[in-house]
């Protein structure tokens, strides 16, 4: 079937957003087309906005209207605790929990020599003068449990412990209302050496 050219272009452009096949972005192509104008102007001065109003904060790499981030901003948290996390939507979860009141410090990624990512292309330098500058106590490394995050956790740990600096890691174990029988070996080896004191 031969579409007309306008849909076809929107149905490329939605394919190419993650998660996103090629008939999810045809049904929301379709949506769309039908959706009231004003409506779909809306969506898209909001994506507009999202490439022009959004920044980098200067201090953690996280997202920002101005210089600095909120969180940075905020003079109610713990200025000398950092959460080292991989990418902002790390930085999400966590605040979602409302457990944690310290600083963060987006890598932009993890070590991954297959994929060519060294430490130069990390954010670990701005890292280090941050704990450097800032006094800072505490480094809790909140990384992916994966080979990539055990890698880059450890290389952290190597360069942070000699600067006399608390180096702690995210507990990992067993999901909240999950069943061990379904849990694989390793997922239950980390809640068994994680065990807290009741």
């Amino acid at each position: 079937m031969i579409l007309a050219e306008p849909l076809q272009i929107a149905i490329d452009e939605l394919s190419k957003l993650p998660s996103i096949g090629r008939k999810t972005a045809q049904r929301l192509a379709l949506h769309l087309l039908k959706s009231d104008p004003v409506e779909v102007e809306n969506l898209a001065n909001a994506l507009l906005d999202l490439k022009r109003k959004i920044k980098i904060c200067k201090r953690c790499f996280n997202i920002a209207v101005d210089e600095y981030c909120e969180i940075c901003k905020s003079e109610k948290r713990d200025q000398k605790t950092i959460c080292v996390v991989e990418e902002v939507s790390d930085i999400v979860a966590i605040e979602k929990t409302n457990e944690y009141n310290g600083l963060y410090h987006v890598l932009g990624g993890v070590l991954s020599p297959l994929a060519g990512t060294g430490a130069e292309s990390l954010h670990i330098k701005e890292l280090l003068t941050r704990i450097h500058e800032e006094g800072t106590t505490e480094v809790i490394l909140a990384l992916n449990p994966d080979t990539e995050g055990e890698a880059t956790s450890l290389y952290l740990a190597k360069l942070i412990k000699p600067l006399g600096v608390k180096v702690t890691r995210i507990a990992r174990g067993l999901p909240m209302g999950g069943d061990l029988e379904f849990a694989d070996e390793a997922t239950i080896g980390r809640a068994v050496l994680s065990r807290i004191k009741l």
